[in-house]
Parts: C-alpha cells; structure tokens; sequence
C-alpha cells in the first residue's frame, strides 16, 4: 500500500510538499523524505503528532526515547511504521521540526494506493521553498501570542531596574510592609 502526503507550511505561503511513501515504511523513513525534500539535515531533533481535526496533538512518535516516565505510549520513529497509526484518508500529522520554537509542518494523508509497494518514498510535488530548519528568535515573524511572550521573555533585560525603591532591601519582615502574614490563612 502507497502512501500520498501532503505538506505545507503556516509560515510560507506558497511552500507545498508531495511524498509518496510506503504504508510499511517507518516514520524514521518518512522523516528522512521530509529532510531531503526540504532540504534539512537529518540531524535535528524532532516529531511527529497524530492530529485531530482541529489540529489538536493526540499521539507523539518521536525520534528518540527521552526518558519520559509519564509517557505511558511511547512510539519512536525507528519502531513505527505508519500503517500501525496510519489508517484512514484524511488523517493529520503535524512535524515539529524545530523544538525551541515549536515550529511545525502540516501534514495530510491524502491518498492511500493499495495493492502496490515501492522501497523508497518519493517527494512527487515540490512548489516554493520550504522554511529555514533553524531560525534564530529575533528573526521570528511573530504570528502567535506564544512564541511574541518567548521573544519578550529572552529580551527581558533584568537589572537594578527591575526594583524602583531600593529601600526594598533595608525591609523588616516584621514592618507592616509585608502585612499581616497570619491573615491569609
């Protein structure tokens, strides 16, 4: 059984991906695919999520066993191929690709081809360029509220400042200053 997926990006516009891939190939070797048909090196940490229809991450195949001991289903890439999760036309994926960020690619799975077989996969479609695999925080084009706050986080210049009184230092915990402790409870 052949695979089809589609790949597109929520940071540029006219970036598309096509690979075909077998339904026995692993999610290690759809990776691979998705590398070389953006042109990133294979190196990076990353995932992959199977996906609601509104996006909303349910399972993690992930390339390497962290040592999460609250992760009561832990698929790594190597192990999985995606028939195990892969099952109907229309099913979602996100591809993190880039874990400080937690920029990601979309996937579908928009064509399943049974009764045929190929060893490796194929990018069938390629239009645009795909995003850098690493961007540095500053050069972010902010488009989410998450990752604005992480940017105003890394720039937040803590110093002297911060603390407008310096008397804040000469205080006695026992000054009406700190109030009445008991009291909250």
């Amino acid at each position: 059984m052949i695979y089809t997926f589609r790949i597109v990006s929520d940071e540029v516009d006219d970036f598309k991906r096509e690979i075909k891939i077998d339904a026995e190939a692993s999610f290690l070797e759809l990776r691979d695919a998705i590398c070389k048909a953006c042109g990133w090196s294979a190196s990076q940490m990353s995932s992959f999520f199977l996906c609601n229809a509104g996006w909303e991450k349910q399972k993690e195949v992930t390339l390497e066993d962290m040592g999460d001991e609250t992760t009561k289903d832990l698929y790594l890439m190597r192990d999985t191929a995606l028939a195990d999760l892969m099952e109907i036309k229309g099913q979602r994926l996100l591809f993190t690709f880039d874990y400080f960020t937690d920029r990601s690619l979309f996937m579908e799975l928009t064509e399943i081809d049974p009764g045929k077989n190929m060893i490796d996969a194929v990018c069938t479609f390629s239009r645009g360029a795909a995003p850098l695999q690493e961007i540095d925080i500053n050069d972010l084009d902010f488009q989410s509220d998450a990752i604005a706050s992480l940017a105003a986080d890394a720039e937040l210049d803590i110093d002297e400042d911060m603390y407008p009184d310096e008397s804040i230092d000469n205080l006695d915990p026992d000054s009406a200053a700190f109030g009445d402790y008991d009291s909250i409870y």
